[in-house]
């Protein structure tokens, strides 16, 4: 008989779990004690759902879900959350892109009409009531024709350029209720595990970060496993707000960024002060430490540039005249 194994695990032999079939990897941990905070498991290196079937003489562990890569499984999930209120709240809309990204998550959607934050409040109250639904979110694993099939009756643009370019004979997916989504996994289990998320902001994003395509409302949130965990977060944001210095500045009548310098601050009078007091303060401290002073040119040929390997990583971002 053939046993689930689990490493790094009460001893260095680890637990053993004994089945003559393959389990699912959430009966597998139940049966260890160990599902109470688990998201996800990881059964032979790879992340899976707690509903995946393992196949036997796996090594398992759980993925809990206050990890770093258990909060990254639940942001995930929450973008889909968000994506499926935003379609209820807005038909017609297209999806594109919505990943986990560090503290948070967003997606790229093609909306029918304008969104603004103001509209964010409404798609959380959507998104709440979209978990209290509890709806199971079930991975597919179609082939390509049908997940393509799939995408063109439900007009997902989107979706089928990029199941297009994917050269897997099978194409992972997602479904909870109406909603159905593009994606490798891992995702949660059930809408109702989704409780602790805050939308933050709105914004514009070319598809695929090319401006000759189509313009697409990104709209950021962020999730964590616990309600503490949100407000702790959403407060050190509140915090860095406050402490901005773009708001200091123009509130404290330091400088100001103008159209025509974006990037490039206009000091005021009260600014200055402060400016040729660290400068001052700067050159005190160097001439104490025997350093002398020089002056460079502001602009340089681009030879430069291509030398010290500056122009290869971030010519995209920087300025350029002729002389």
């Amino acid at each position: 008989m053939e046993a689930f194994k689990l490493p790094n695990y009460s001893g260095p032999e680890g637990l053993e779990l004994n089945s003559p079939e393959p389990l699912k990897a959430r009966e597998i941990l139940s049966r260890w004690g160990l599902s109470e905070g688990s998201i996800a498991a990881v059964a032979d290196g790879t992340r899976v759902d707690l509903a995946a079937v393992v196949e036997t003489d796996s090594r398992v562990e759980p993925v809990l879900s206050s990890s770093p890569e258990g909060l990254e499984i639940l942001r995930h999930s929450t973008s889909h959350l968000m994506a499926q209120a935003v379609q209820r709240l807005f038909p017609g809309t297209r999806l594109g892109i919505g990943p986990s990204i560090q503290d948070g998550f967003y997606y790229d959607m093609e909306i029918a009409g304008q969104v603004t934050e103001e509209d964010l409040p409404r798609i959380e109250e959507e998104m709440r009531k979209i978990s209290s639904e509890d709806i199971p979110v079930e991975r597919l694993l179609l082939p390509r024709g049908e997940a393509l099939k799939l995408f063109r009756e439900r007009d997902a643009v989107y979706k089928v350029e990029l199941v297009s370019e994917i050269p897997d004979e099978f194409i992972s997916l997602y479904r909870q209720g109406e909603f159905v989504d593009l994606c490798r996994g891992p995702h949660v289990t059930s809408t109702s595990q989704l409780k602790h998320f805050k939308l933050l902001s709105v914004a514009g994003a070319y598809w695929r970060g090319d401006e000759k395509n189509i313009m697409l409302t990104r709209i950021y949130g962020t999730a964590f496993d616990t309600a503490e965990a949100l407000d702790d977060h959403i407060n050190r944001i509140e915090e860095a707000k406050r402490r901005d210095h773009r708001k200091l500045g123009r509130e404290l009548d330091l400088f100001s960024i103008q159209e025509e310098g974006p990037g490039f601050p206009f000091f005021h009078p009260k600014g200055m002060v402060i400016m040729n007091r660290l400068v001052d303060f700067w050159r005190a401290e160097h001439s104490r430490r025997g350093y002398s002073e020089i002056r460079t040119p502001l602009i340089l040929d681009q030879d430069l540039w291509i030398r010290s390997g500056h122009w290869d990583h971030y010519r995209e971002n920087m300025y350029f005249t002729e002389i």
